[in-house]
Parts: structure tokens; C-alpha cells; sequence
């Protein structure tokens, strides 16, 4: 399992990413990434049929939620 400290050591690229390599720079599951954009629960770019996501903003957000920041 990965700590806090090795997501934020971890060199990201700085352009939006399509969905599926960023699910893969994200070690997540790119239908659950999807899904989570779709839903509104991360932010993604709808460009056509296709989603770009700023990988460290996502990823930013998944280590807030991870800790429970924001949590009601």
C-alpha cells in the first residue's frame, strides 16, 4: 500500500491525461475513474467522447479523501 509521502514524491505529468493512462499513473481502475468523473466525485475534462484528467489534481483529492478531509 502506498503512504501519503510517496504520493507526493511521485512525479506527475503536468498535462491533462487521457483517462485511461491517467488511471494507470493513478494505479486505479480506469472504469472506476471514469465512474468517479462522471459522477462528479473527481474532476476530468469531457473533450467529445473522451475524458482528460490533470493526474495531480486527482490525485491530490484521492490522498484528501484517503484521510478523510472534507468528510461530513
Amino acid at each position: 500500500m502506498l503512504d501519503d509521502s510517496s504520493m507526493e514524491n511521485t512525479p506527475h505529468p503536468k498535462e491533462p491525461l487521457p483517462l485511461n493512462k491517467a488511471a494507470r499513473c493513478l494505479c486505479v481502475p480506469a472504469h472506476w475513474l471514469r465512474d468517479e468523473v462522471e459522477a462528479g466525485r473527481l474532476p476530468g475534462l469531457k473533450a467529445g467522447r473522451a475524458i482528460l484528467v490533470h493526474v495531480p489534481t486527482v490525485a491530490q483529492r484521492l490522498a484528501e479523501r484517503a484521510k478523510g478531509v472534507g468528510r461530513d
